[in-house]
């Protein structure tokens, strides 16, 4: 896939203010500080598209992006952030959780891990609360450029999963600053998006 346009459309705090569901979409989601929108600057190719922040819990709203003019990408905010407190971490994951399992014309979740570190237990949950949501996922490991990148660290992550899991799902090797990994995730996002039939 060739991305020749990418724009940002809008911020929302619900998901009957998100733009009309007639094309497909794919939200992407991690622990704060994951590299997200790094990932996605990567991905299309705009150093701008998703603001890059070094302060964790920096998106607070469910962002739209338009490619090509016909599929979004959604950044939604990170989870696990510690620093904020309790009543403003549960209003995020309610209206997260609401997005992703009301929102009709979600084709997948890119659910993004830090291939740096050993397997986190939040983000292990968060996978098996899709499972069980039924909403389809894909795992992206960020950040294997970092010299603090452990190959034995997805290797633990993939033991740890399959222990609640039949098998694992697809899964990408990412890097924003190399650009590993962007024609695997556009390829599989095509493949998706030429099966896409708007619900009626």
């Amino acid at each position: 896939m060739i991305v020749k346009t990418a724009e940002f459309v809008g911020c929302f705090v619900s998901v009957s203010k998100c733009p009309e569901p007639k094309l497909p979409e794919y939200a992407f989601i991690g622990r704060s500080n994951v590299g997200k929108s790094s990932l996605i600057n990567m991905l299309t190719e705009r150093n701008k598209l998703a603001k890059v922040s070094n302060t964790p819990g920096k998106t607070q709203t469910i962002n739209h992006f338009i490619i090509n003019d016909n599929w979004y990408l959604v950044d939604l905010p990170g989870y696990g952030y510690a620093k904020i407190s309790k009543v403003q971490r549960k209003k995020w994951e309610q209206f997260i959780r609401s997005y992703l399992q009301k929102r009709s014309n979600l084709q997948c979740v890119c659910l993004l891990i830090d291939a740096r570190i050993p397997p986190q237990k939040i983000d292990l949950e968060f996978a098996n609360w899709l499972g069980e949501m039924m909403i389809p996922f894909v795992l992206m490991f960020t950040k294997t450029d970092d010299r603090k990148f452990k190959p034995e660290n997805i290797e633990v992550f993939k033991e740890q999963f399959l222990e609640t899991w039949e098998e694992m799902p697809q899964h990408f090797l990412t890097s924003a600053k190399k650009k590993t990994g962007r024609e695997e995730v556009l390829s599989f996002i095509e493949e998706v998006n030429e099966k896409f039939v708007p619900a009626k």
